[in-house]
């Protein structure tokens, strides 16, 4: 799936990775910063990978966000092939639920950066919300719609507060 002019690359190791990935999606879609998707796997599909990571920049793309479970190495890989911030999202996989992918997402050796972020659909959540901070940098339409969402957060809070204020104080 393509957007018209997309700046984020959202990639799986594996389509049973939508799921969680699809939070990312809609956290995209309601900030309004066009993306794509497509299911790249560093194990068996290395060229692919490769090449996808390696053209990204070219083909306009301004950040990448990496789905995996288990070895997670589609973030690695895709950090070791483009100039472009990777974050990525550990998929709960496999015996350890998850933990092996946050590892090693983590753990890259120097000059490779990944950006972690938590296992599941909170990190992909968080994946979307720091690809449009990272745009934000450079981006002040994308800074308007992070100032907007965090604004709206609090506002959800607060709201929850007087709900539950009032709650307390009706019992």
């Amino acid at each position: 799936m393509t957007q018209a002019d997309p700046q984020i690359g959202i990639i799986m190791g594996s389509d049973s990775d939508w799921s969680v990935m699809q939070r990312c999606a809609d956290k995209l879609d309601n900030l309004g910063v066009s993306y794509e998707v497509n299911v790249i796997s560093a194990h068996r599909t290395p060229n692919q990978c490769h090449e996808y990571a390696s053209a990204a920049a070219a083909r306009g793309l301004k950040v990448l966000i990496a789905a995996a479970g288990m070895s997670a190495a589609l973030g690695g890989v895709c950090a070791a092939n483009s100039v472009l911030p990777v974050i990525g999202v550990p998929i709960a996989s496999g015996p350890l639920n998850g933990f092996d992918a946050l590892l090693s997402t983590a753990m890259m050796p120097p000059g490779v950066p990944v950006a972690a972020v938590a296992i599941g659909e909170a990190g992909a959540t968080n994946a979307a919300i720091l690809a449009v901070q990272i745009l934000a940098t450079a981006d002040p339409a994308c800074r308007e719609k992070i100032e907007r969402h965090k604004m709206q957060m609090a506002e959800g809070v607060e709201k929850k507060n007087l709900a539950l204020a009032q709650k307390l104080k009706n019992k």
